[in-house]
């Protein structure tokens, strides 16, 4: 622990690689609405103003006028333009930025998806190739597209975020939180400073709750210490610092192979959930390990197990000693607290082997010692015995050498006189010690003192000694070849430690280049279950889910014999995401246990492994090797669904861009058409008099014409190309536009409007308005009986304005007033009345881009009734007002 300290090379070669490249500074906030864009844009002004080049890239104001006076100051570059489908979007220029490379780029929204068509599918992957262009940027983020916490926020949110940026962005960039108490965030919110109102009395009743903004508060803060925590943690190894610098709190548990462990492990997971610590279990392989008994072997399965799956993080250390092992580990990870177990032992027993508590309390400074008793008192026959294979070959090839040594020494002594006869023993003991361990070394040593006193000292051929010198002699020739013997099979055990581990490695080094060579399900599964059959010597099994079920779709050996409580078992792993089987918690009867493959994208695979007899499939000593190999076969199959669904997604859109070219080609060139059939029919009425047939000619062609109109602007909907331009409107002369031009479908109704003259202006996009209206009104129109009236209502209230649409038809199907707006959406009938399942989607798109609700019940006399709302601040109470707006 007091040795002098060296900078890390890794940390050395990544502070390099960090300095040949662009600073990120990211600009974190829990929520929109924080003021994270001000920010960078002040930031950004400083830097301005101390003379650096800064350019803004993209600097999303939504429409805030502070905002847009931040920019004011900054050279903003041009937004380049992307044809997708019929439509024209801008996205950041690449290529422009970097063909200006200014000194730093102000790059909004970290995590957006550029368009189709864009070079990177990411933002964030633009942002990475001006860093290696040596460009500062400056960007901003939400935490809720942080990768590893996307899971976490859909849990209590129930919003799933699909924009994400991986951690390891976050863990190389300068890290600004921009924080605001939850209860200011909902007063902006409600000022309307954040979204439209409509807009944001929904996110108060969802997202933006005071108890969802307050966990999002949290995982900021904790994101950002974790990434400040790393960054020192990097700094102190590049400079060689001593020291936890404990900016967080890092645990470490020592896992033995003492009864106790499971209580141990419990202590450590209060200990870590009350720090908010990560924790490591750690067992140290020494070479003793060999010789652990089963039951020593099984304890520490078991506990590395439990911790496992009480999420710590598990390791495996090589040493000569758990001390050395522990305190190396320690002082690599600069854990703050470690956590030991002690027991009270025999005083023979802490004589031979000292105290492990006693000499971490000594020698770790900075480093908070948590001592767990366990198992009470262990008596001395309790105590873990070693079960070391049998030595009787090793003792009698050892007393073999012993003897052609002796033999051979006999025939040279008059060569080299007996005084020199006591160093040749040494060979063949460090011989037997390095062929055949300690014991029989320690015995080759017994048998070379006593052959050395027998045939070569006087008296010879007796065990008696004279002379005393003789008797140092013997004494020094046993010590040295004890401790000669000794020596070498502690070598010896360290080397095949050592061999174990480089062959573990290797294995997983090929294993990890034989999964990135196939490309299909098939074949990762069999090389998965291969590589971990022969690597762990168990039958392997691997299923994937089809359909309702579980599917096999590896194993090794072929043809695996699956019972019904197997197929439960891999039911259960895959569900719940959790071991299951044989030595597990559930389903216990098994034969196999099955191991969950969990990704980010949720399990996609469940693993298992069976062994012939008893016991845990997975012995201690392979515990980590198979954690790992789990981990590799996860991240293999997520790579096949990740390509899938880059597949499918590239798919989906030449089919959406093909339908969208389309559906622009019918709606325009089909108008016209249908314009001169509907002008032909108005001539014949004209010329012949008004028939059934040019009615029918008419009314069918106007149907077809909205038909067309519907498809176009749903088309456009989805492609987000919607273009609001907000005037103010008049509702009675809009209501009275949309009944003139539905005066053919409505003639068989009565229609009532109630929408009084006195009601104040609102804000509305016409041309959207009236398609709105249209569709409304087509709809009652549609299911109302004939002769029945349809009502346009229009009434203020207190906190906005609504426009009703009242019809006395069959009214809504129970539980569906909120689908109904979905697209291709039909209620029972609608097939016979023509409609095709977009009016009320393209209404509810329109409504939703103009910032207006829109809300769908049935009426208690029958009926239905269709709702506009406008928000209060959309209502402008006389035309002096809007003008002045």
């Amino acid at each position: 622990m007091n040795d002098a300290a060296r900078p890390s090379p890794e940390a050395l070669l990544k502070a390099a690689r960090r300095e040949a490249r662009g600073r990120l500074k990211i600009f974190l906030g829990a929520a929109p609405g924080v003021g994270k864009t001000f920010e960078m844009l002040r930031e950004g002004a400083d830097l301005l103003r101390n003379g650096l080049d800064v350019v803004a890239g993209v600097v999303e104001t939504h429409g805030r006028a502070e905002t847009e006076t931040l920019v004011a100051p900054f050279e903003v570059l041009p937004r380049r333009t992307i044809e997708h489908g019929a439509h024209t979007l801008a996205e950041f220029d690449l290529d422009g930025m970097l063909a200006r490379k200014p000194r730093v780029a102000l790059i909004d929204e970290f995590a957006h998806t550029n368009a189709p068509g864009s070079r990177h599918p990411k933002r964030w992957q633009d942002i990475e190739e001006l860093r290696d262009a040596g460009i500062d940027v400056l960007t901003t983020l939400n935490i809720q597209h942080v990768e590893s916490l996307n899971d976490v926020v859909a849990g209590f949110t129930r919003v799933r975020v699909r924009e994400t940026v991986p951690d390891a962005i976050l863990d190389d960039a300068e890290i600004e939180i921009v924080d605001l108490p939850p209860d200011e965030l909902i007063e902006r919110l409600k000022a309307g400073k954040v979204y439209v109102p409509h807009e944001a009395t929904r996110a108060l009743g969802h997202f933006f709750s005071k108890s969802n903004l307050s966990a999002l508060r949290e995982l900021a803060l904790r994101r950002a210490a974790q990434t400040v925590d790393r960054h020192l943690l990097d700094h102190v190894a590049s400079v060689g610092e001593r020291g936890t610098w404990a900016a967080g709190e890092r645990v470490v548990v020592a896992i033995g192979d003492q009864p106790g462990g499971d209580a141990l492990i419990r202590a450590t997971k209060r200990l870590a959930d009350a720090l908010h610590a990560p924790w490591t279990a750690v067992s140290v392989e020494t070479p003793r390990s060999a010789t652990l008994s089963a039951a020593a072997r099984e304890r520490m399965a078991h506990a590395l197990k439990l911790a496992t799956g009480l999420g710590a993080t598990i390791a495996t250390v090589p040493a000569r000693s758990v001390f050395d092992g522990l305190c190396a580990h320690i002082i690599e990870t600069r854990a703050t607290a470690v956590v030991v177990g002690k027991s009270r032992r025999s005083w023979w027993f802490e004589l031979r082997h000292g105290s492990v508590v006693d000499r971490l309390v000594r020698v770790l400074d900075g480093v908070a010692v948590h001592v767990v008793p366990v198992a009470g008192v262990v008596p001395a026959d309790a105590e873990p015995r070693s079960v070391r294979p049998p030595a009787t070959r090793g003792v009698l090839l050892g007393l073999g050498l012993i003897a052609l040594t002796t033999a051979a020494a006999i025939g040279i002594q008059p060569l080299i006189g007996p005084k020199s006869v006591d160093l040749l023993y040494l060979l063949p003991v460090i011989a037997t010690a390095t062929l055949f361990g300690l014991r029989p070394s320690l015995a080759a040593s017994v048998a070379a003192a006593l052959a050395y006193n027998f045939f070569f000292l006087p008296p010879l051929y007796t065990f008696t000694i004279a002379d005393p010198q003789n008797v140092v002699t013997l004494l020094v020739l046993t010590i040295v070849a004890v401790v000669a013997s000794h020596l070498a099979g502690g070598l010896r055990r360290e080397a095949t430690i050592g061999a174990r581990t480089a062959t573990e490695n290797a294995a997983l080094a090929a294993f990890g280049q034989r999964l990135a060579a196939v490309s299909d399900e098939a074949g990762t599964a069999a090389a998965v279950c291969e590589e971990v059959a022969q690597l762990l010597d168990v039958s392997t099994v691997l299923f994937a889910r089809e359909g309702n079920r579980l599917t096999v779709i590896g194993a090794c050996p072929q043809g695996p014999s699956m019972g019904p409580i197997d197929i439960a078992a891999g039911e259960w792993a895959f569900d719940r995401g959790e071991v299951s089987g044989r030595d597990s918690g559930t389903l216990t009867a098994s034969d196999w246990q099955f191991h969950p493959l969990e990704t980010a994208l949720g399990v996609l695979g469940v693993l298992g492994i069976a062994r012939h007899g008893r016991g845990d499939p997975v012995p201690a000593d392979k515990r980590v090797l198979f954690t790992t190999l789990i981990g590799q076969a996860a991240l293999a199959h997520e790579r096949l669904k990740l390509e899938a669904n880059a597949r499918e997604v590239s798919a989906l859109q030449q089919r959406d861009d093909l339908r969208a070219t389309l559906l622009s080609s019918i709606g325009h060139d089909l108008k016209t058409p249908l314009t001169a059939v509907v002008a032909a029919a108005d001539a014949l009425a004209a010329e012949h008099g008004a028939s059934p047939t040019t009615a029918t000619l008419k009314g069918e062609a106007r149907r077809l014409r909205r038909v067309f109109d519907d498809l176009v602007e749903m088309t456009r909907i989805e492609a987000g190309a919607l273009v609001v331009r907000r005037e103010a409107t008049d509702l009675t002369d809009a209501v009275a536009a949309a009944a003139q031009d539905l005066r053919a479908e409505l003639a068989r109704h009565r229609l009532v409007l109630d929408v009084p003259p006195t009601l104040p202006l609102v804000e509305a996009d016409p041309r959207m308005l009236h398609h709105v209206l249209i569709n409304l009104l087509g709809n009652a129109a549609k299911f109302a009986p004939a002769q029945t009236p349809i009502t346009v209502r229009g009434r203020r209230a207190p906190d906005g304005l609504t426009l009703a649409v009242l019809d006395q038809g069959p009214g809504l199907p129970q539980g569906r007033e909120t689908t109904l707006f979905d697209r291709f959406t039909r209620v029972d009938g609608d097939d016979m009345s023509g409609g095709t399942g977009l009016g009320l989607a393209i209404v509810k798109g329109f409504a939703d881009a103009m910032g207006l609700g829109v809300k769908a019940r049935n009426r208690d006399e029958g009926g239905a009734v269709f709702e506009v709302v406008w928000p209060e601040v959309a209502i402008r109470r006389t035309l002096q007002q809007v003008e002045r707006r």
